[in-house]
Formats: structure tokens, C-alpha cells, sequence
């Protein structure tokens, strides 16, 4: 069952001639118990499109329902304020009262909804316990870490048990190694409790780690969505491939093609690859490989580049290798530093995709 529905948004900043549309059709949704991430680079739409589903923007058109109940919709002129929507919200900033404790800020939506005092407690109680918050409700937000404000935004916004939680940007206050821990108490957090939760995020690692679903934003339209692994491992086109991984782009001429085959000319040398998405049928196309997919050796490779070292870079858990030519520059990860000097670059054919 769908607990989020959006069909057909349309968005704009400005009116008339100076409009500037920011949302050109976006259709999606979320089912119950799923985790469903908007990724995309700034100005993508991702926040916007957040934003109209809580409430805090008016879109010109389409249609948004939560459930079975219509909150939005363009052509009846019929829009819900965002406290009529009883979603979750948790901002970026976290949006914490200063004034007030963890216990008052959890309570806050509570008492504005008008519920006895002695039905607060417990539930207030409750969700700071599941948070890991039970022995912090006296203290204030100055007198916490920046990894505990975020729980109580999160406590605030789940109290009321709400259909969908609407997460901006959740982690991005967090430094590093924070992050990767919250990152998992998160997602951990969201299938404990049986959580519908909609995400903004530009870290695609982050939407990798968190999301049942990732809804890839581009100029205010969805370029492709899927699984975390489909996204990852069977990207449709050149935006796609390149947001989500760390990517060698090879300056290639396509040479031959036959179905999903394609031969290129790289450096001087011919390589096998695979076309994908709209590149089946392209004259001019770019070649791309991720980087942990180049395999470094001394050996001559039927499908690779003879290249020589230009520097290692040392990531702790391995070393990540440039190669540099005439055109190309490509990277590639080894387990040990390697001697300068030519090596060569072996690219599997069915990793090394056309665009």
C-alpha cells in the first residue's frame, strides 16, 4: 500500500514570464515501510520537491496524496496546510527550541495537538527511551552533541506516529565519523520501528547505505530510479553512471558497434565495451569505468591501456593510483604502493560502459 503518492508535480519560482519552473513532472511514491531516498546535485529539485509533499510549498499542479487522503491537488485548487498533513518533519538545522529541554521539545507538536498532559508523558517518555535519549530529557540542545540534537529531531518528529517521516538533509550537520555511525543507527533506527521515510541527500553513498529506493533527481525531473544495487550496477545514462560512483571518463572514439557491443579507440588502442541506455544507438558516445573496476598490472592485456604512473595517494585502507597518457587520465585502486614506471590497465568489457 502507498503511504505517499505524488503524480505529476509541477513547480515554479516566480510567475509569468519570469518563472522559473523548478519541478517539471515529477511522479513518484513510497510504500509502507519503505525508505526512499531523493538524491541529486543542488538545484536538482530534491528539497522543493520535500518541501511541497510537507506542505511548505504550493506547487502549480499535480496531485499529492498521503494514504488515501488527497492533500494536494492543482486542478481542484485544493492545498492542506502542512499541520494538517501530520507528517514528520526533521530539518537540516535540526530546528531544536533552545529554550526548552529534549523532554519539552519531543512533547512541543504533542501539546500543540492539544493532548492531556498525562497522555504526554509516556509517549514523550517512549520515544526518547528508543532513541537512546531516556537520561537526557533535563538537559537542553547547547548541553548536547551535534549526533544527539539530531535524535531529538528525530524523537520530535516521530512522537505522533506519523504515516511518512520527511528527513532534509538529516546527516549533514554531522562531521565524518559521525556521520558513518549515524548512518547506521539511522537505517538501523527506521526498520526497527517499521518506518515510511522520504530523504533528501546529494552524498550517494548515503542514499546507498539508508534507502530501499533511490529517486535520482536531474533539472527538476527524474532521470532514473531503482534499488540501491540497480542504480549502482546498471545505471541508463551518462548522469546517472557518473553521480553514483567514482568514475574514470576515457576520451574515446567509437570504432564499431553490434547490438549492446561497441569497440573504441582509446589512446591508440582498441578496447571492447558496452553500450548502455540511449548509447545503442549513438554515433558519438562517452566511455566510462568506475575506478575500483581497473585492474593494474605489468602484463600486456587484451582489453586495456599501457599508461605510466604519475602518483599514488595512500586512503588508509588502500592506495589509489593516477595514470596518465597523452589524453587519458585514469585512477585505479590497488591494495599496495606501486613502483613508477608503465603499467597496464585491464577494463572489462562489460564494466567499461558507453554512453
Amino acid at each position: 500500500m502507498n503511504v505517499l503518492t505524488v503524480n505529476d508535480l509541477h513547480l515554479d519560482y516566480g510567475s509569468g514570464a519570469s518563472a522559473n519552473p523548478i519541478l517539471k513532472g515529477v511522479s513518484m511514491h513510497l510504500q509502507r515501510g519503505e525508505v526512499v531516498a531523493l538524491l541529486g546535485p543542488s538545484g536538482s529539485g530534491k528539497t522543493t520537491l520535500l518541501r511541497a509533499v510537507a506542505g511548505l510549498e504550493s506547487p502549480k499542479s499535480g496531485t499529492i496524496d498521503i494514504g488515501e487522503r488527497r492533500v494536494f491537488d492543482g486542478a481542484a485548487r485544493l492545498e492542506l496546510p502542512a499541520e494538517a498533513r501530520s507528517l514528520g518533519l526533521v530539518f537540516q538545522s535540526y530546528a531544536l527550541w533552545p529554550h526548552k529541554t529534549v523532554f519539552d521539545n519531543v512533547a512541543y507538536g504533542l501539546k500543540l495537538r492539544k493532548m492531556a498532559a498525562r497522555e504526554i508523558e509516556p509517549k514523550v517518555r517512549e520515544v526518547l527511551e528508543q532513541l537512546g535519549l531516556g537520561h537526557l530529557g533535563e538537559r537542553y540542545p547547547h548541553q548536547l552533541s551535534g549526533g544527539q540534537q539530531q535524535r531529538v529531531a528525530i524523537a520530535r518528529a516521530l512522537v505522533y506516529n506519523p504515516p511518512v517521516i520527511l528527513l532534509d538533509e538529516p546527516l549533514s550537520n554531522l562531521d565524518a565519523k559521525l556521520r558513518e555511525e549515524a548512518r547506521a543507527f539511522l537505517r538501523e533506527l527506521i526498520v526497527r520501528l517499521g518506518l515510511s521515510a522520504l530523504m533528501v541527500t546529494h552524498d550517494q553513498a548515503e542514499a546507498m547505505a539508508i534507502a530501499d529506493r533511490i529517486l535520482l533527481l536531474n533539472n527538476g525531473r527524474i532521470e532514473q530510479q531503482g534499488t540501491p544495487q540497480s542504480m549502482y550496477e546498471s545505471p541508463e545514462t551518462l548522469f546517472t553512471a557518473e553521480f553514483m560512483g567514482s568514475n574514470n571518463r576515457l576520451p574515446a572514439q567509437v570504432v564499431g558497434r553490434e547490438g549492446d557491443a561497441a569497440r573504441l579507440q582509446v589512446e591508440g588502442m582498441q578496447l571492447k565495451a558496452t553500450a548502455r541506455g540511449a548509447a545503442r544507438g549513438k554515433a558519438d558516445a562517452a566511455a566510462l569505468i568506475r575506478v575500483e573496476e581497473v585492474r593494474i598490472g605489468r602484463a600486456p592485456v587484451d582489453n586495456g591501456i599501457q599508461l605510466p604512473l604519475s602518483t599514488c595517494m595512500y586512503l588508509g585502507d588502500r592506495w589509489e593510483c593516477l595514470f596518465k597518457g597523452e589524453a587519458a587520465s585514469v585512477r585505479a585502486y590497488s591494495k599496495h604502493r606501486i613502483d613508477p614506471g608503465q603499467y597496464w590497465l585491464e577494463m572489462p568489457a562489460e564494466k567499461l560502459w558507453v554512453f
